[in-house]
């Protein structure tokens, strides 16, 4: 019970705290309560600004649309019906836009780093200056203060400005803007027409221009009609031509084209004056005179031109068809494309297939015509130039004909081709339209912008006629109609009708003066006419048409309107009394059919007289009385009307539903709809039933009318009409039609859809169109126009005094070019608002007819009627509005905005904004909408939520989260389905995208209980800055009062917590998904303008504080960047030395990375991003705050985020240019690919095999893999093509380098200044010291990578500061990092910078006086700078001398001028330090001369290794030096030989240490291994004993230290395959394994013995070990190497001549070719015969020497190849001189070398310390000789398997007869007589039992060789006997013959031999 009430108050907070586990949500505070009841204390500032939104926060704008042309389209006559009204409004009236502030800013719109650079201030190297006041003592507290404040300035404000984008699709809470609605134009083509010219001229030609499609078999646009004419020939027309508008003189025009494809055709056609004569007969002329003979003729000409200038003045208003031609249009542009310049084309018009191959494979903007896409956008311009035309055959002209000629052209065998042409040549400019052409009109003949100066002749824009449909909602008032006449039937006409045209005629009454002026002219003509004739086919009474009439249609329509057409017979010839034309018939088309316009095919019956009244009523088809018709009243007419109309749908059912809603506008019954009576009790009926069958209309039309389709059904909802005094709610048929639209649209048009998969048409739509009725500030009604003045709506208004009259049009349109005057209480707009009523809460209804007022009980809001119909909706309508949920919600969004604005509530509060049942009905959809959880929905929702945090109570839409976390929350449990974590981020990463996301966290709440109701005076102290009120902890935790307060903050830190714990498995799919979500968000904080100030920026980071502590978690996933080869000093390290930093940890037992890093299962960007992260809170955070945490937190914790930040400095390292220029080589970037989600998904956290993968792709394991800030992604795809962006510039790759400069010093900065805080921790508590050593070890890592220059000055500031605060630290505790540091140091001091030299210098000599200061003697500090300069010298090559020698010197100066210690030894121990320093320097020096000589270098590296024999720690560094430098050259035996040195020396200094006695005793142990390791026997008198302070402290001298290198000599023996040696290590090693019961590494050692054993059981008689040379060098050119003579081993099978090549080259190329000479002998050398001034190499092939009684130990070949030290060589001579001579003659010198150590050693030359010499005379040579033979013939025999070829090719070469000084000729001269002299006898004797014994082996052999041959050589074995028989004859008698002196006893005699010592520079043998 004690305990109990001891316990504080805190367990009990935190039981609460843990009742709410991280998977869930907690209840969030009540946000507008919390407002109130904590009022602010700051009054303004930037820090105010975080406690709610901005007032100015929402406004609607309303925005002028562009318009393209200079007037806009409206229809001349007004707008007198309602339709055409609305028509024009919709098309014209401001876009209503909401504008939410501060929405704008995104993430994106920061540069990433774009200022200029000042960290690598590389070039300025002066010489170093001493630091100022370095020796000065000052406390502790003053230094530390000066470095924090020279470490803040100048830093960067913002960390993820430098850190490149994440690598990610478009992030999905990106809502892009749609596009403004605008007209529909395909690709442009600009078509110029330049000349027209025939080989005669004699009469005007007129052309037109057209697109075809003949796969569609459409035209696809109108004609354009040019002339080309010359103003002479135009003249001949005079009488017929009215003055030509300025528009007909267009000779080019613009084509659109939506659907290019290899189909379409530019089809030219000519027409000329009608004259007598069929076509052939007036083209004739044409095909018979060239122009060459115009000359020849004149008279003819003459004659042509004159007859065409009688039909010009006669029948000049008609046309005759003449001629025509095609371009196939897209072998203009592959042929352009694929030329240079601008193109010149010869075209005949079937020279067309040159080459059809579909050049760009482009897909269009919004479709692809199937597998042939084509694009007009980027060919070059070309001219061509038309010679061919076809003429037009009579019979032929109709369109079906042209398809088939068109298709026809595409065949090689067109019929075409035999046809005979009319030459003439039409130039015309082809090429991509520009993007505004000056000087244009539209296809209504508007002008548009820009249009400079009206009297240029312009271009036309051509009106296209889509192949296919075009889904585009009309934006633009456009009205025309187009009438193509296309054949006609008189063959059963009585009468003369032959040459027939036809007037065509819109006429608005019966009078022929009630013609219209409303048909556009052609070219050279007027603008409009009031009527166009039909082109004339000469004597045909069924004539085809080619014309197309283009009449402009008036808005509105009535019943008398209608097209009339009148036929008449041309009369060609001049007859007297007969008139130029005859009518014979008559027909029309009446425009209107039940209210709706007629369009389509009509095949007209034709009255031959004059229609009676009223006709145009009726249609020709009725029957009229006393009429006649030709051929009894059938058909014979065919016409075809097209209208384009913005105007009329032609679409039956939008019709309906437009006609009854204006019916209800006119409120006159009965209402006559087509051919229906609607009375007023059906209308109701009628108008649902007509909302219903809007679902049976066609797609086309209701996106051309949607805009207005929609407003309309808006204003259905929020205005129900009044029918017959009742108000008709149409709230859910029209839902339920909205619905279906919508959903059509999307099912449709697929497409046009965001990454959101909102249809762009319905987001524009509510972006730019929809507003509230009665909102609208230029609309002359209440409603949006369509609504007339009467108003029979139930409207929101006051009970007026007046009508909502027109004066409110006046007071309206003063305010809307100025939406912001709304705030002044005198503007117009107040009184707008007071008409309108929307101040007034009293809820009344205005109907304004005859002054009768209805009543009506409440207004509707559109959002409110929404949400309730979309809640009570059911079955298929409910599943189409959640389908596409986005549409309503951004509806209902933008209603209240409206509503909010215009009824000017948004100052009132929150809670009272909205009724209780909207609020309801929102929660009821957020709940079914979780509840069935797709992406779409997920995002729709999270977008809706996101918009209502601007509008609504925020309290009330956070439990609206949090219902929705709950739901999924039980769904994952039930279901364990990752992709529903994965739509909540997603959701959650909606929502906090929000603008105000940290004002909604409440950044400047404290954490207290949530349980005091009445605001307490320390919970609304409000900004408080002291934390004491508060347990730390809270704030650092994901408590329950932290989540409550910052209830997205708390969501977003949970799921991160979540997710990212490892024991949560199903998720690791997720960790790069949910650290985006933090990385983005702190990003765009970071970026943001009104967080700049560091007071709110903290303010800011407190929201994240928890992630250190998750971050600190994740600790052993993250991915191990200390892995990597990273940073500077270890990448070289590894590359030139054998050991590399992070093996020789593990062979030390420690680790480069932190102990505690197991696995990692993050991808290394993920890994990085987290980081980042945690940068930025650690760099934000208020510091006392993190100091107050850092005190409560452990040892272990400390020491884990210590470990943190050591991570931290490898993943932020520099990389530098280099590895900027590799990543951007590889051609395969890390994509943002699906492969990468796939092997996410796939390897998941599977450690090393994902690391593996992920390293091979991105080649430095960062998170760089390509750095592609090119977030706007156009195509949805979600492969990426590979080229985009592949190659950067060097500009972009230096300026990205420069960039992860900046982060690399900024990241490192952050973990400085985190470090001062843990220090500063530590002096408070006192009780941490332990965590100093963590804090040196980050220090030292970061000095290890590559830094700037800033960063290190202050590393090396904090670095000294650490020092001089604990001492001890350094010297006593961590004497390991002191060895790093002087490293570190030492480094930095040869660094090419001055200012890091100078910082370098200043901290070394302090760390010396330190250690001085302690013990009056630095051993330590000068043992630990030697073995660092040893091993910087060692191992790195761009090391430089001249800097490091710089800062000896600055040492020193610093040791002259220390005033306080001037008296000490301590300059004096300084100075022999700096001196023994450059001594070894200078040997360095030496070193980096033979850089590229190895054996040199090697022997250079020997003798400093010697000179530190008295020093174990650097021998050992140097023989690993040579161990690397070994292994570089694969010389791997030596590499093991230095090894076992290593061990040999470490084996001696541990036995003195400590006796173990499994441990080796020493060198001794090691003898088996190699004879020369006794070297290393620490026996002379100075050896330093290993218990002094600082010697043997290395990591190697250590049980683990021998048994690593112990490791690695086995490995490299096994390497260079000499497994015996193998063996003998494992034996040193395995009784250490033994006596620590290891029997895992004892498994491993016995299974790579069996390896070992194997392999040279397996290799036997393949092993080679290696070839050896004696070398002498004579000259003093070769300094020290004069006179020197060495044995050298060369890999194996190196060739005499090829080690001559290498060393003749090698020293060619240092003195001269000319210079060096190879003595080609191998006698000794006189060197008084040489020329002094050359040098000399003489180069001799050695064998090892054994003697006799060491062949029984050396069995084996490793045996005879192992431990040499021996060698020889032999030199045949005779007396005379002569190398060869007689056999009696011949003597033969034996050279025996002796090395100094055996090979092999730990270099590859050994100097020869010894020589002897052996002569043999030259029986003693015969002796030799034939025992050679012998053996070679017992070898063969005995052979297994048996070689037959061997054993013939040694028998041969022993009883062949030919055989010249074979062994019969030897017997003969030395065995035919007994020597006279005695000694001889032995020799005698024994070449006569050689003999004996090789023929007994021949015989043997012989034998062995009839058994092994085949029938083919039973001949060859004869001839071979014989041979022997013949040898053994003629030896018997010397064989047999004995001396008989030898076989009684006599004096001994030995075997004569001189021996000569090496000093004998020649001896002369004589023969005795």
């Amino acid at each position: 019970i004690l305990l109990m009430i001891s316990l504080p108050v805190i367990f009990f907070v935190s039981l609460i705290n843990h009742q709410v586990p991280l998977t869930e949500a907690v209840e969030p505070v009540d946000f507008e309560e919390y407002l109130i009841t904590h009022p602010p204390i700051v009054e303004s500032g930037p820090l105010r600004d975080l406690i709610e939104f901005p007032p100015d926060d929402i406004e609607v704008i309303y925005t002028p649309r562009e318009c393209r042309t200079v007037v806009q389209a409206v229809p001349e006559e007004g707008d007198t019906d309602p339709h055409v009204r609305d028509c024009v409004r919709s098309y014209t009236e401001d876009w209503a836009i909401d504008d939410l502030k501060r929405r704008s800013m995104s993430i994106d719109d920061t540069p990433r780093g774009s200022w200029a650079c000042s960290i690598f201030d590389l070039k300025n190297s002066l010489p170093d200056a001493l630091l100022p006041h370095l020796l000065d003592r000052a406390p502790n507290e003053e230094i530390d203060r000066h470095n924090e404040d020279q470490r803040k300035a100048n830093r960067h404000r913002e960390l993820f400005a430098l850190h490149p984008a994440l690598d990610e699709e478009e992030p999905i809470e990106r809502h892009c803007v749609p596009e403004v609605p605008k007209e529909h134009f395909g690709q442009r083509l600009l078509v110029k027409c330049l000349s027209l010219k025939f080989e005669i001229e004699i009469e005007p030609i007129f052309a037109s221009l057209a697109l075809y499609d003949v796969k569609e078999k459409k035209k696809i646009s109108e004609n354009f009609f040019f002339d080309l004419n010359s103003e002479q020939t135009k003249a001949m027309l005079r009488p017929h031509i009215q003055t030509a508008a300025i528009s007909t003189l267009a000779r080019s025009a613009v084509f659109s084209i939506t659907y290019p494809s290899q189909d379409v055709f530019l089809v030219i056609k000519l027409e000329k004056v009608l004259q007598q004569g069929d076509i052939g007969e007036c083209a004739e002329p044409y095909m018979v005179f060239k122009e060459s003979d115009a000359a020849k003729n004149k008279e003819k000409l003459e004659k042509l031109r004159s007859q065409s200038e009688q039909f010009c003045q006669r029948l000049g208003r008609y046309r005759m068809p003449f001629a025509w031609t095609a371009i196939h249009l897209m072998n203009i542009v592959n042929s352009a494309g694929s030329l240079e310049r601008d193109t010149e084309l010869e075209m005949s018009s079937w020279s067309e297939r040159r080459n059809s191959s579909i050049m760009g494979r482009r897909s269009l903007e919004r479709t692809t015509s199937g597998d042939e896409s084509c694009s007009l956008t980027g060919f070059r311009p070309a001219t061509l130039t038309i010679t061919n035309f076809f003429k037009q055959e009579g019979d032929r002209l109709s369109d079906e004909d042209l398809y088939k000629f068109l298709a026809d052209m595409r065949r090689p065998s067109s019929v075409l081709r035999r046809l005979r042409p009319i030459t003439a040549q039409l130039k015309l400019d082809i090429s991509p339209a520009p993007e505004n052409p000056h000087y244009c009109l539209t296809p209504d003949l508007l002008q548009v912008k820009p249009y400079p100066d009206s009297r240029v002749r312009p271009t036309r824009e051509i009106l296209e006629f889509p192949a296919r449909d075009v889904y585009v909602p009309n934006t633009t008032y456009r009205n025309l109609l187009y009438v193509n006449p296309q054949s006609l039937n008189f063959a059963n006409r009585q009468g003369s009708a032959r040459n027939i045209t036809v007037k065509v005629q819109f006429m608005n009454g019966e009078d022929p003066n009630n013609a219209m002026p409303v048909i556009f002219g052609k070219s050279s003509c007027a603008d409009f006419s009031k009527e166009a004739y039909t082109a004339v086919v000469y004597h045909n009474r069924s004539p085809d048409f080619h014309d197309e009439i283009k009449i402009k249609l008036p808005a509105s329509l009535s019943d008398h309107h209608h097209i009339l057409f009148t036929f008449y017979h041309v009369s060609c010839q001049q007859k007297q009394n007969t008139p130029l034309e005859t009518p014979v018939g008559y027909t029309w088309i009446p425009m209107l059919q039940n209210g709706r316009l007629r369009t389509g095919h009509f095949c007209l019956p034709v009255s031959l007289e004059k229609p009676p009244q009223s006709y145009s009523v009726l249609s020709p088809d009725v029957p009229l009385p006393g009429m006649k018709w030709v051929d009894n009243h059938r058909g014979v007419f065919n016409v075809e009307v097209v209208a384009v109309s913005a105007i009329h749908t032609q679409d039956q059912y939008l019709d309906k539903f437009f006609a009854l809603v204006h019916a209800l506008d006119e409120h006159m019954f009965p209402v006559r709809i087509g051919d229906m009576r609607i009375m007023e009790n059906s209308l109701e009926a009628e108008l649902k039933s007509s909302i219903a069958a809007l679902n049976s209309s066609q797609l086309e039309p209701v996106v051309r009318f949607l805009h207005l389709l929609l407003d309309k059904l808006v204003l259905l909802v929020v205005r129900p009409p009044v029918i017959a005094g009742q108000i008709v709610n149409l709230g859910q048929a029209s839902f339920e039609v909205m619905a279906s639209i919508v959903n059509r649209l999307h099912k449709y048009l697929d497409t046009s859809q965001d990454m959101h998969g909102r249809n762009s048409l319905l987001s524009s739509y509510i972006h730019y169109v929809f507003r509230l009725p009665s909102t609208d500030p230029n609309s002359p009604s209440p409603g949006p126009g369509g609504l007339g003045g009467s108003v029979h709506y139930a409207t929101m208004a006051r009970s007026a005094v007046r009508p909502a009259s027109l004066n409110l049009n006046r007071s309206r349109s003063l305010s809307n070019s100025n939406p912001d005057i709304s705030g002044t209480p005198t503007s117009p707009d107040d009184e707008v608002r007071s008409i309108i009523g929307s101040k007034v809460r009293s809820q009344c209804c205005l109907c304004y007819q005859i002054s009768v007022f209805k009543f009506v009980v409440r207004p509707w809001l559109f959002h409110e009627e929404l949400a309730l119909q979309w809640v009570v909706s059911s079955g298929s309508v409910r599943e189409g509005a959640l389908q596409q949920a986005w549409f309503f919600f951004e509806l209902m969004v933008k209603s209240i905005i409206h509503h909010l604005y215009f009824t000017d509530r948004l100052e009132s509060p929150r809670k009272h904004r909205f009724p209780e049942r909207f609020m309801d009905d929102i929660t009821a959809l957020v709940s079914t909408i979780a509840g069935d959880l797709v992406e779409r929905l997920n995002t729709s929702l999270a977008f809706f939520l996101n918009d209502l945090l601007s509008v609504m109570d925020r309290g009330f839409v956070f439990t609206l989260i949090r219902a929705y976390w709950k739901q999924v929350s039980t769904k994952l449990y039930t279901l364990q389905n990752p992709t529903l974590e994965s739509l909540r981020l997603d959701f959650l990463r909606i929502v906090c995208s929000h603008e105000h996301y940290v004002t909604l966290n409440l950044p400047c709440s404290l954490l207290t209980p949530p349980a005091s109701p009445s605001p307490s005076v320390s919970s609304s102290s409000g900004f408080s800055t002291h934390v004491q009120d508060q347990k730390i902890a809270n704030m650092f935790e994901l408590s329950v009062p932290f989540r409550e307060q910052h209830f997205l903050a708390g969501l977003v830190l949970s799921e991160l917590s979540v997710i990212l714990d490892p024991d949560n498995e199903g998720m690791f799919g997720l960790h790069k998904k949910v650290v985006s979500v933090v990385h983005n968000l702190l990003s765009s904080h970071d970026s943001d303008p009104r967080y700049a100030d560091p007071e709110v920026k903290a303010r800011v980071a407190m929201l994240y504080l928890p992630l250190i502590g998750i971050v600190m978690e994740t600790l052993p996933q993250l991915h191990d960047f200390t892995a990597v080869g990273s940073s500077g000093e270890e990448a070289e390290g590894e590359g030139n030395s054998m050991i590399s930093q992070t093996v020789a940890m593990a062979i030390a037992g420690t680790s480069t990375s932190s102990p505690i890093r197991q696995h990692g299962s993050f991808s290394a960007e993920s890994s990085r991003s987290l980081l980042i992260c945690l940068l930025w809170v650690l760099k934000n955070a208020d510091e006392l705050v993190l100091q107050k945490w850092f005190t409560d937190l452990s040892v272990s914790q400390l020491n884990r985020l210590l470990d943190l930040l050591y991570l931290c400095v490898s993943c932020f390292e520099y990389k530098g240019k280099k590895a900027f220029e590799r990543m951007n080589s590889l051609t395969f970037k890390k994509s943002k690919d699906m492969k990468a989600k796939l092997e996410e998904a796939i390897l998941g956290s599977i450690g090393a095999r994902q690391e593996m993968v992920r390293r091979k792709r991105s080649p430095s394991g960062s998170a760089f893999g390509s750095q592609e800030n090119l977030r706007w992604r156009k195509d949805m795809t979600h492969w990426r093509q590979n080229s985009e962006k592949m190659d950067k510039t060097r500009a972009e790759l230096e300026h990205e380098a420069l960039i992860d400069g900046n982060l690399a010093t900024e990241a490192n900065l952050i973990i400085l200044d985190t470090l001062e805080i843990i220090v500063q921790t530590v002096s408070v508590t006192e009780s941490k010291e332990s965590i100093l050593g963590g804090v040196l070890k980050v220090l030292l890592h970061s000095m290890a990578c590559n830094q700037s220059a800033l960063y290190l000055q202050h590393c090396f500031a904090t670095q000294r500061a650490l020092v001089s605060k604990f001492p001890e630290l350094l010297f006593e505790e961590e004497t390991e990092q002191c060895a790093d540091l002087c490293l570190r140091l030492l480094r930095s001091c040869s660094s090419s910078i001055s200012t890091i030299r100078a910082h370098a210098s200043a901290s070394l000599y302090l760390l010396m006086r330190q250690n001085f200061e302690i013990g009056n003697n630095f051993a330590r500090v000068k043992m630990q700078v030697t073995m660092s300069l040893s091993s910087l010298v060692g191992t790195s090559q761009n090391f430089n001398e001249e800097f490091l020698r710089r800062s000896l010197k600055t040492i020193l100066t610093y040791a002259e001028e220390d005033l306080e210690l001037r008296e000490t030894t301590f300059p004096d121990q300084v100075q022999d330090l700096v001196f023994n320093l450059h001594m070894i320097l200078s040997d360095t020096v030496k070193m980096k001369e033979h850089q590229e000589d190895p054996e040199m270098l090697i022997d250079l590296m020997y003798r400093i290794a010697k000179g530190y024999q008295t020093s174990p720690d650097l021998r050992l560094t140097w023989l690993q030096n040579m161990a690397g430098k070994h292994s570089e050259r694969n010389n791997h035996a030596e590499a093991a030989q230095c090894l076992v040195h290593s061990a040999a020396l470490v084996a001696e200094y541990l036995s003195m240490l400590e006796d173990r006695k499994y441990l080796p005793v020493g060198c001794v142990t090691f003898q088996n291994i190699s004879s020369n390791v006794l070297e290393e026997s620490a026996v002379s008198d100075d050896v330093v004993s290993p218990d002094e302070e600082g010697i043997c402290s290395g990591k190697y001298f250590t049980e683990i230290g021998l048994v690593g290198l112990l490791e690695q000599a086995a490995a490299s023996f096994s390497m260079a395959g000499m497994y015996e040696a193998v063996n003998e290590v494992y034996k040193v090693l395995i009784p250490i394994h033994e006596a620590n019961r290891d029997a895992k590494k004892l498994a491993t050692i016995h299974g790579k013995l069996q390896e070992a054993f194997g392999k040279i059981v397996h290799q036997d008689g393949k092993r080679m070990f290696g070839t050896y040379f004696r070398v002498g060098f004579y000259g003093s050119k070769f300094g020290d190497l004069d006179e020197q003579e060495f044995v050298y081993k060369e890999p194996a099978i190196t060739k005499l001549a090829e080690i001559s090549h290498r060393l003749e080259g090698f020293y060619g190329e240092r003195f001269g070719e000319d210079q060096v000479e190879v003595i080609k002998d191998s006698n000794p050398v006189d060197k008084c015969k040489l020329d002094p001034n050359k040098a000399f190499i003489q180069i001799t092939y050695v064998e090892p020497y054994f003697d006799t009684y060491e062949m029984k130990d050396r069995i084996t070949y490793f045996d005879k190849n192992y431990n040499l030290r021996r060698f020889v060589y032999c030199t045949p001579f005779t007396l005379d001189g002569r190398a060869h001579g007689d056999l009696h003659e011949q003597f033969k010198r034996k050279t025996i070398l002796t090395t100094s150590h055996a090979f092999p050693y730990i270099k590859t030359r050994i100097n020869i310390i010894h020589k002897e010499e052996i002569i043999s005379t030259p029986i003693e040579v015969a002796i030799e000789d034939m025992q050679k033979k012998t053996q070679e013939l017992a070898f063969a025999t005995h052979q297994d398997p048996a070689d037959a070829k061997m054993l013939q090719m040694v028998l041969q070469g022993s009883v062949g007869t030919t055989v010249n000084q074979g062994p019969l000729e030897v017997a003969q001269v030395f065995l035919s007589e007994i020597p006279s002299d005695p000694k001889l006898y032995r020799h005698h004797n024994k070449l006569r039992l050689c003999f004996k014994d090789f023929t007994k082996r021949c015989e043997d052999a012989l034998r062995k060789n009839k058994s092994l041959i085949g029938p083919d050589q039973k001949e060859y074995q004869r001839e071979l006997e014989r041979n022997y028989h013949r040898l053994k004859e003629a030896l018997q008698p010397l064989i047999n013959r004995k001396i008989p002196q030898l076989y009684k006893p006599v004096l001994q005699v030995n075997s004569h031999r001189l021996i000569f010592a090496r000093s004998s520079s020649r001896s002369h043998f004589v023969h005795l």
